[in-house]
């Protein structure tokens, strides 16, 4: 909990997401030849890879897994007293598992679970990306040259988590992480949180909850990786037509976030969304952007509505609990 008046900065950005999947060699295509991401370390069970323009040398983990689903996520933090100070912090409110040495890129870290189960750490130490001779940019600022195979994905963005308790995932992303609340969505009058979006860092958003109409627990709702443009979200829709991979939802634009998609399941299950557009916020007093039914509707901003799949579709899937059937709310938007 943050004692002082001032804002919590913690926490500097989304450091790297673990992706599990029953088809690893299959999910692996999908993000090396079709999105473009470069693969720089196996391990026994993983592989690590990464966006030409991230500075970490890994920012997706792809874990060989019985389910798909969403493993660890790891939260870089402003320094290692930063660090001290949100593992100190975590383990108080109950919530702790415990250090780590550590993973391939990155050094010791404090995992822990959110309150509705996701996995998560925060680190500090990283290993900068160094470009072989034949990746390295004639840009001195850009980590790896531009490949282009495939769609070429930049760098990783965001995550949707589903959550069973929206309102206690937003809290702890608040109070326990530093996170600032960009856009809510707020129905019957106010009274039900079904989705709020938080970030670190001026993005947008590096992480939505989203209500879990399943009634389940530490689910996914899509893992996204950024594009410079709308151009590039078009594009990526023809690459991976052309590769037979399903497209759920897109090409369009989001009303929250002003987001530009693709939403595609990956092979292995896991539903990835192709990013851009969006808007940054620098204000230190900004106020967060809150939605009712109506003005929300089907959360696109032009286009068709989005899929009922859209609505009842994560990782793990799971079956209807007919025993405690949560009420049914209009299609939203993770974004």
């Amino acid at each position: 909990m943050n004692d002082s008046n001032q804002p919590m900065q913690d926490i500097a950005h989304l450091g790297n997401v673990e992706l599990l999947t029953p088809q690893p060699s299959r999910s692996l295509w999908y993000f090396r030849d079709i999105l473009g991401m470069e693969i720089v370390h196996y391990g026994a069970q993983s592989v690590y890879l990464r966006g030409y323009g991230d500075y970490a040398t890994s920012t997706l983990k792809l874990t060989e897994a019985k389910q798909p689903g969403v493993g660890c996520i790891s939260w870089r933090t402003s320094s290692a007293a930063a660090l001290a100070r949100r593992a100190a912090a975590i383990e108080a409110a109950g919530l702790g598992i415990g250090w780590t040495e550590g993973d391939f890129g990155r050094g010791r870290a404090y995992r822990f679970r959110d309150p509705d189960g996701h996995r998560m750490e925060v680190y500090y130490e990283e290993t900068p990306y160094r470009a072989a001779d034949h990746l390295r940019s004639t840009l001195k600022n850009l980590p790896m040259k531009y490949t282009g195979r495939g769609v070429g994905v930049r760098r990783i963005d965001h995550l949707a988590l589903l959550a069973d308790d929206v309102c206690a995932n937003r809290k702890f992303a608040q109070e326990l992480l530093g996170f600032q609340l960009r856009e809510q969505v707020l129905y019957q009058r106010g009274t039900q949180e079904i989705g709020s979006w938080l970030s670190p860092s001026p993005v947008h958003h590096q992480v939505a909850y989203v209500k879990d109409v399943r009634g389940a627990r530490g689910r996914l709702h899509h893992f996204s990786l950024w594009v410079d443009n709308r151009e590039d979200v078009l594009r990526a829709a023809s690459i991976i037509t052309e590769a037979g991979v399903f497209i759920e939802a897109g090409p369009s634009m989001h009303n929250n976030s002003q987001g530009f998609y693709l939403y595609t399941y990956e092979p292995g299950g896991n539903r990835v969304e192709i990013y851009s557009g969006s808007y940054l916020v620098f204000a230190p007093d900004w106020k967060p952007v809150t939605w009712n039914e109506e003005e929300r509707g089907t959360g696109v901003y032009w286009g068709g509505a989005l899929p009922e799949s859209f609505l009842t579709y994560a990782t793990p899937d799971v079956e209807q609990d007919t025993a405690n059937q949560p009420v049914k709310v209009p299609v939203f938007d993770p974004s």
